[in-house]
């Protein structure tokens, strides 16, 4: 028995000086508050296991008697310790911190003028026992309060963190009961004192394994989190995603790497990408800045301290996801550029297609009349000579105005077009693109707008519109025509009503595709089917938009719909429409790009 006392006490010495030793090599790394308390914390354990070396059981000197007194001491600093320990990162309440210290100070000089420490043999007096009573509540109270604070703060800490509090509480726990077992075993070679010894081993065991765990287990504890690490490495290395995709990939192994209650993710321009978890009303507990990638991070108070080697992990995940997020941007970048040259591409094709398709009629019949003249034309009759130069006028007109409209769609669809507003007087100028666009039949139409109404609008892109709707009113509805206009919310609203037949409705869909012209017979009525696109193009170009409905007593009312007034500091600038010139390039513009008239 004498020779297992003696092991256990070299063992318990070793042990104690050795977490001492650790607790203060990180205090030197870190310099931080929770490290300055823990290693002084071991330091004083460490040192009071160094001191009992040299205290005799009996001391019969006052300097004996003086180092036993002060090894006591130190012992009793130990609770107080680590409960500032747990204070760095839960503060308690004034009073409570105040009442700790006071029963510190108060039993350490308690024991400092404690008249002499019995002999082993000796039967303990009154006094004395008062006081030993005194020793174990205090430090068995102070012990598992911070005990109990440690193992309830690591509930929903990730796995190490976990596992590193709890050994720490069970280590606070374990001396607390190793002491009271050396209290009452007065015999050094008693059960009581085997056992307090054991326990002390195991106790500063749990200790080391909460302070600086070795390797091999840090990699067991961690290996559920670890295995959705490698899980999400591995689509970061694989997947070309957007930098969205890329994120939301990644946060959730992030977040359970370091427990964290919130976390935000942002890419190199500060753009946040995903958030896990509405992040609180405080600083975050860590920020991680990696190039292309930088993390905001709220943990637990406890987290940035027992969880360090997760940071390390942590950061260099975000070094990865930063590479990862360059990868999606660079490929989201080529997208676009391909895209935008296969829509180029095919605008040109199409543009070359449609010019063709369309001016392939006045064309062909110009050149007849020409062939027919020149060859024929001293035996045709005057009147049939006059009859053929009519048409020839009539066939050039509309090639103009045909190669006039395709010269139109193709600026819209390189969002080309020069929108500068400018103030106008509204009641007057619809009366002056109305007189041009009707011309005979201006008459058949009524203006309905107030007087004073202006507007500071784009005149180009708004007669462009105006003089389309007016035309398409005469060409496919009936008189009469009403123009009105009004302003609302900061809008300028212009609609253009006839009293014809409508749009069927199984046409209304199409209404704005380019030269769709359902129902109508191209012989018979003129025209090329781009009115709309082109009014649609430029009312989006200039901020607005243009739409169809069709009014109670029946009719067609087209209404176009312009800002008011520019922008607060808006320059004037090309028309930015998006998905201009849809219809060619697959988009649905009809529904917002150049689509046809009726």
């Amino acid at each position: 028995m004498r020779d297992l006392v003696h092991v256990l006490a070299i063992l318990n010495l070793g042990l104690f000086v050795l977490l001492g030793l650790v607790a203060a090599a990180q205090w030197r790394r870190r310099r931080s508050a929770e490290a300055r308390w823990i290693a002084f914390a071991f330091v004083a354990l460490g040192t009071t296991f160094v001191l009992a070396q040299f205290v005799p059981d009996d001391p019969d000197g006052a300097a004996g008697r003086a180092l036993q007194k002060v090894t006591v001491a130190a012992l009793l600093t130990f609770p107080f310790l680590l409960y500032g320990f747990t204070g760095v990162f839960e503060r308690p309440s004034r009073r409570l911190r105040v009442a700790f210290e006071a029963v510190t100070v108060a039993i350490i000089v308690w024991t400092l003028v404690l008249p002499r420490v019995p002999a082993p043999e000796e039967p303990l007096p009154r006094w004395f026992v008062v006081y030993l009573v005194a020793f174990v509540a205090y430090w068995s109270g102070l012990s598992t309060f911070a005990a109990i604070r440690l193992w309830d703060a690591g509930r929903g800490q990730p796995t190490i963190a976990r596992r590193r509090m709890q050994a720490l509480a069970l280590g606070a726990g374990g001396m607390t009961a190793a002491i009271f077992l050396l209290a009452s075993g007065r015999d050094s070679e008693a059960p009581a004192t085997v056992a307090g010894s054991l326990l002390a081993v195991a106790s500063g065991s749990a200790f080391l394994f909460g302070l600086a765990p070795l390797q091999a287990v840090r990699m067991a504890w961690r290996r559920p989190e670890q295995a959705r690490l490698q899980a999400a490495i591995r689509d970061l290395m694989t997947a070309a995603v957007t930098q969205e995709e890329v994120a939301d990939r990644v946060i959730s192994p992030m977040s359970d790497i370091v427990g964290a209650r919130a976390l935000a993710i942002r890419n190199g321009e500060g753009r946040v990408l995903a958030v896990r978890n509405e992040p609180p009303d405080e600083p975050p507990t860590m920020t991680v800045d990696e190039s292309g990638a930088s993390l905001d991070v709220w943990t637990s108070p406890y987290a940035p301290y027992f969880g360090d080697a997760e940071r390390h992990l942590l950061e260099s995940l975000a070094a990865l996801t930063g590479i990862a997020l360059d990868r999606a941007r660079l490929f989201g970048q080529e997208h676009e550029a391909r895209v935008a040259l296969e829509r180029a591409n095919e605008l040109k094709t199409n543009f070359i297609a449609l010019a063709a398709h369309e001016l392939r009629t006045p064309v062909t019949t110009i050149h007849g009349f020409v062939q027919t003249l020149n060859h024929l034309g001293d035996r045709i009759p005057e009147e049939q000579r006059a009859q053929l130069r009519r048409t020839l006028e009539q066939q050039t007109t509309r090639m103009a105005h045909l190669v006039e409209q395709l010269l139109d769609l193709s600026r819209l669809d390189a969002q080309a077009i020069e929108i500068r507003p400018q103030p106008i007087d509204v009641h007057p100028h619809l009366v002056e693109v109305v007189a041009a666009a009707a011309g005979e039949r201006a008459d058949e139409v009524t203006i309905e707008v107030e007087p004073a109404t202006s507007a500071c609008v784009d005149s180009t892109a708004f007669d462009r519109i105006l003089s389309n709707l007016v035309t398409n009113a005469f060409r496919y509805g009936v008189p009469p025509v009403t123009v009105a206009a009004e302003q609302a919310s900061g809008e300028l609203r212009v609609s253009v009503t006839d009293g014809g037949r409508g749009v069927p409705p199984d046409f209304v869909d199409d209404l704005f595709e380019r030269f769709a012209r359902r129902g109508v017979s191209h012989d018979r009525t003129p025209g090329t089917g781009l009115g709309l696109a082109i009014a649609k193009s430029y009312a989006q170009a200039h901020g607005g938009d243009l739409v169809y409905d069709s009014p109670t007593g029946g009719g067609a009312r087209f209404t176009f719909v312009l800002p008011r007034e520019p922008a607060a500091g808006a320059r004037p600038v090309a028309g930015s429409v998006a998905n201009y010139g849809s219809g060619l390039d697959g988009t649905a513009v009809a529904r917002g790009g150049p689509g046809v008239s009726r």
